[in-house]
């Protein structure tokens, strides 16, 4: 009737006034509640991985493992060269070595730490066996928790961006190219000054850390662990090697029988059956000699194609065609002789 000109927003407020239009209420979608830090010293390490690039281009691609502890954001660090199972393997080796073990380690779900049900295949009801990194931190007698987001694990990864701008900064003007000299500015520069200026008291002051014990074997534990079976002749095929067993090893009740096979990180190969190390040999084939190996290998043919190629071609069907076709009353008497 006035023709008034207003705006979506002024008649939506007029409508809510009067009661003509309700909000609906907004969903939380995600809620990531805070979550106070652990007591002690030790009781939980964040574990992770950053594919920064940390040399800004000067040398080879490297990765920074950090492991922070979750009530002192103590910090242990390592670049490695690649995020594989073994690098992981070596520097849990060194914190251990260094600190102890703690009681728990908080990591996310890579597949070195978790492992994966396969496309198509069909649901097992039994759990999937552990990782390699997992198995090791059950033998060693250290618990592992999963974190379900990135914001679960948010003290190492707010590490990680600090890093990012002071580390970087540091290996740039340190002038590091290469793996040795980022780790030595690491280790000399980095972790003294983050433990002086981020490092907190934690809300009890026992530490704990456990000592590592005359069971614990790092060499064992932090090795590829596979399981292989004993043959007849006392020997197991491991990564497409054949392996005997000293005969002054040989035991009863090891035809057939299941034992453990360790791939250590140095090499060496260590097999264990019952409990006690076994020791084992390479079956390595036997050489050539000079003269066989010098003549060129022989084509295998047949029986039936080498008979073919030394007996003359069957000259039946030459000039065939050419020939005069022979009359009715002939081919008729050849059809009935030969039927």
């Amino acid at each position: 009737k006035r023709q008034l000109v207003v705006s979506k927003e002024t008649t939506g407020q007029w409508r809510r006034e009067s009661g003509l239009w309700r909000m609906r209420k907004q969903r939380i979608v995600e809620i990531h509640m805070w979550r106070e830090r652990r007591e002690r010293y030790g009781e939980l390490v964040q574990w992770d991985t950053s594919t920064h690039d940390w040399l800004e281009g000067r040398g080879e691609t490297i990765y920074l493992i950090k492991m922070i502890d979750d009530a002192t954001s103590r910090l242990f660090a390592r670049f490695v060269r690649s995020d594989s199972t073994a690098e992981n393997m070596a520097v849990l080796e060194a914190y251990l070595l260094r600190f102890g073990r703690p009681l728990e380690f908080y990591t996310d779900k890579a597949s070195i730490f978790v492992t994966t049900p396969k496309k198509n295949h069909p649901v097992r009801e039994e759990p999937l066996p552990p990782t390699q990194i997992g198995r090791a931190l059950t033998e060693l007698g250290m618990g592992w928790i999963a974190a379900q987001s990135p914001q679960a694990k948010g003290r190492v990864e707010r590490s990680f961006k600090t890093a990012q701008d002071r580390l970087v900064r540091g290996l740039r003007v340190a002038g590091a190219r290469t793996l040795e000299e980022a780790n030595a500015y690491l280790e000399a520069e980095y972790l003294p000054e983050w433990d002086a200026k981020f490092t907190v008291v934690p809300a009890c002051a026992d530490d704990a850390h456990r000592k590592l014990g005359a069971k614990h074997d790092l060499a064992a534990s932090l090795s590829e662990v596979d399981q292989r079976v004993i043959t007849n002749d006392y020997t197991i095929r491991h990564n497409t090697k054949v392996w005997q067993i000293a005969r002054e090893h040989v035991a009863p009740r090891m035809r057939g029988a299941t034992v453990r096979v360790e791939s250590r990180r140095n090499g060496e190969i260590a097999m264990r059956f019952e409990g006690r190390y076994v020791q084992i040999v390479e079956c390595k084939p036997a050489a050539k000699s000079g003269s066989q190996a010098a003549l060129p290998k022989a084509k295998k043919t047949s029986p039936s194609k080498a008979n073919n190629k030394s007996r003359a071609k069957s000259q039946w069907m030459k000039r065939f065609w050419e020939q005069p076709a022979p009359s009715i009353k002939k081919a008729i008497k050849i059809s009935n002789a030969t039927s």
